[in-house]
């Protein structure tokens, strides 16, 4: 199950990026690292295939949780409250793995092992939890009840594995 899954491109964006858990650019050169997400890892999370996200608990043990999923380019990202264990885990320790299997086909999938680098809140967060809404249930806004603050977690990839691959 081996395969090239993802490519190191640098760019001058300012931010800092992490990566492997080391600042990405540090030594030779002051640009950033930044981890594009491979087109196959890409065509799954922004497809309609749920996710499975593995968390650490406080405890050490890991909790798995089914997700909606969805991405840009450099991350993984899923959405969640504030006041969820799984989000009160990413924020203790930002380890996070999510498997996405194809829809009707679970042989093919991606699986990226990162960590959390950012959180996104407010109006954002609400809009993306309605565009997950329409491409998983297809409706226009969320219909569950949201009891604290929504939340986009962006999971930056450290190790990325594709099935089959090539």
């Amino acid at each position: 199950m081996e395969g090239v899954s993802c490519e190191r491109i640098r760019l001058d964006s300012g931010r800092p990026s992490v990566t492997a858990g080391r600042v990405a650019g540090a030594g030779k050169s002051n640009l950033p690292e930044v981890i594009m997400l491979d087109k196959r890892v890409l065509r799954l999370a922004r497809g309609a295939n749920y996710a499975s996200l593995a968390t650490v608990m406080p405890d050490g043990s890991l909790q798995v949780h089914l997700m909606w999923v969805d991405a840009d380019d450099e991350h993984i990202l899923v959405n969640t409250e504030t006041h969820r264990p799984k989000f009160r885990n990413m924020m203790a320790d930002p380890r996070a793995t999510v498997m996405i299997p194809e829809r009707g086909n679970p042989w093919h999938f991606a699986e990226v092992r990162g960590k959390v680098v950012d959180t996104v809140t407010g109006a954002e967060a609400r809009s993306h939890i309605d565009a997950l809404a329409h491409k998983y249930m297809g409706v226009d806004e969320y219909p569950n009840p949201i009891a604290s603050e929504r939340v986009i977690v962006k999971i930056a990839p450290e190790r990325v594995l594709v099935y089959p691959p090539g």
